[in-house]
């Protein structure tokens, strides 16, 4: 049994140009636009001047991918509409800031596990001094 082969229409020089396609094309980024105004990183970039809050590096639409939204509080569900709980940071000072949390996790007797005692149960150390003086009386 042959199965035919369906291809797409493509145009060429002497096909007249698609103009439902075209609206479609523009209608379709309109919404993707629109949805992508939404998000609290176009807001905080509206609202925001395109400047690193840590490092003061500026940035233009030619390296704007390079700037991020940091929210202050670590909770990225907390996206309030006047931008309170956002800053914009350089995506190096976003990495260290994430990574100073991050080292600091667990270094606070506060946060979660920091108070518990030792968990070593090994005592490497605990009879070294009846094998020492053993051995000097086995010495003498």
């Amino acid at each position: 049994m042959c199965v035919p082969i369906v291809t797409a229409a493509v145009p060429t020089r002497n096909s007249k140009p698609d103009a439902g396609r075209l609206d479609r094309i523009v209608a379709e980024a309109r919404r993707t636009q629109a949805k992508r105004e939404k998000g609290y990183r176009e807001q905080a970039l509206k609202l925001y001047a395109w400047v690193c809050g840590r490092c003061a590096r500026q940035f233009t639409h030619a390296n704007l991918q390079l700037l991020e939204v940091h929210h202050r509080d670590g909770n990225h569900d907390n996206n309030p509409p006047d931008g309170g709980n956002w800053e914009l940071l350089c995506t190096y000072c976003h990495e260290a800031e994430h990574r100073r949390y991050l080292d600091s996790t667990g270094r606070d007797p506060q946060r979660a596990g920091g108070d518990q005692g030792s968990q070593a149960t090994h005592r490497p150390f605990e009879n070294l001094g009846a094998l020492l003086k053993r051995k000097d009386r086995e010495r003498d």
